[in-house]
């Protein structure tokens, strides 16, 4: 993967994406899906208004800033990239609505969508289309049950299983308690998951409790059950806004277990109002951290930083890494913007199987045929207010 470190390379390329997105909807289509223009069309979906924001924001600026270099650096088989970006809001039918904008503006390709349960909603129609999708953080197994959709994150039961493992080998802990959210896919894939792994690996579940969309602000009950029960450990498979409210509340009535959850815990530290001391020694699962010391995430913390004033997050990464293995497929298939919809689907289906990238998210990626990326989990814990990478027994 390459990154370039040349301000005025990325003005030129931004200014060369933003100004082809002006006309993009007026440069058609033909109707069996090709468009008539010399450049591949990428759409992106995700939150970027609402509660959510801060993943579909991410993710729409990782996007552009490796569209952006890899424009200035000659793009995909010597053809530029133009990039448009829709809100859905995590909302499902407002994805669907985006993604038919995004087709009528002339998409070839999908990144997206950031959240879950849009993704599934929308897989349908990219499946219908035969379209070829890879989202960046779409963790349910059912965002991508169909062949034309890929994955660069986890999922949901991969995030269960390599969690027990986790906890498991470094002897966390033996008495485990788990709060999660049963109303959310995301939240109750990772649960099931992680109890079928935590009973095979010799975890003793102590309590399980479970909260709702309607009941996400007052976790008393959970908190003293898990209490009672001596948990020494508590799994929260949950979003990050939920998990600032459960620390406090914990902190309050004097309950200080270990806590470890998984990568919607990405974004606490960054929670405007919330005590970053109550999250000291929280563990969680996340492909990327902007604290690592490698070159090539440093290089692209402070690209993003130039860019967008912003640390980048693992949503950030996950999205940036989606263009380069777009990029390294669609040469490995002898892409070029001409080609039908479908066409361009299939071949890259093919490859996806056949490259291997090193990314920011992981290294020595491949992908199976069921779109599920194989890479090494990474956790980390939150020391002093910033995020430390874990190393597991025998590193």
């Amino acid at each position: 993967m390459k990154m370039l470190k040349k301000a005025a390379s990325l003005a030129l390329a931004s200014a060369l994406v933003f100004s082809l997105a002006a006309c993009g909807s007026e440069g058609g289509k033909s109707d069996s899906g090709s468009s008539d223009s010399d450049v591949f069309r990428i759409g992106g979906i995700g939150p970027t208004t609402g509660d959510n924001a801060i993943y579909g924001t991410a993710v729409k600026n990782g996007i552009q800033l490796a569209v952006d270099e890899i424009n200035a650096d000659g793009g995909i088989n010597g053809y530029q990239i133009e990039y448009s970006f829709e809100d859905d809001q995590s909302d499902s039918e407002k994805a669907v609505n985006a993604y038919n904008t995004l087709k009528d503006w002339g998409m070839q390709m999908l990144v997206g969508t950031v959240t879950s349960t849009p993704c599934t909603a929308v897989v349908e129609e990219t499946h219908a289309d035969n379209m070829f999708q890879l989202t960046p953080s779409a963790t349910a197994v059912e965002s991508i049950q169909y062949d034309n959709a890929f994955r660069m994150c986890f999922s949901d039961p991969n995030q269960g299983k390599a969690s027990a493992d986790y906890i498991s080998e470094n002897g966390l802990a033996s008495k485990i308690a788990v709060i999660y959210n049963s109303s959310d896919t995301y939240s109750s894939g990772i649960y099931q998951r992680f109890v079928e792994e935590a009973e095979s690996v010799g975890l003793e579940i102590v309590a399980a409790e479970a909260f709702t969309a309607d009941s996400k602000t007052d976790f008393s009950v959970q908190l003293q059950k898990a209490k009672d029960s001596g948990a020494e450990l508590v799994f929260l498979p949950i979003y990050y806004q939920e998990a600032s409210l459960i620390l406090a509340q914990a902190d309050k009535m004097g309950f200080a277990p270990a806590w470890f959850g998984c990568d919607g815990m990405d974004g606490l530290l960054a929670l405007d109002g919330f005590d970053a001391s109550l999250a000291e020694g929280l563990m969680f699962l996340t492909p990327f951290t902007a604290d690592a010391e490698d070159e090539e995430t440093q290089t692209f913390v402070a690209d993003f930083e130039e860019a967008f004033g912003d640390t980048p997050n693992q949503f950030a990464a996950d999205a940036y890494d989606c263009i380069y293995v777009i990029k390294a497929a669609a040469e490995k298939a002898e892409l070029t913007p001409d080609m039908d919809i479908s066409e361009m689907c299939d071949a890259m289906k093919a490859a996806m199987t056949e490259i291997t990238i090193d990314g920011l998210t992981g290294k020595q990626i491949t992908w199976g045929e069921d779109g599920e990326p194989s890479k090494q989990p990474t956790v980390v814990v939150v020391e002093g207010g910033a995020y430390k990478v874990l190393q597991a027994e025998g590193e």
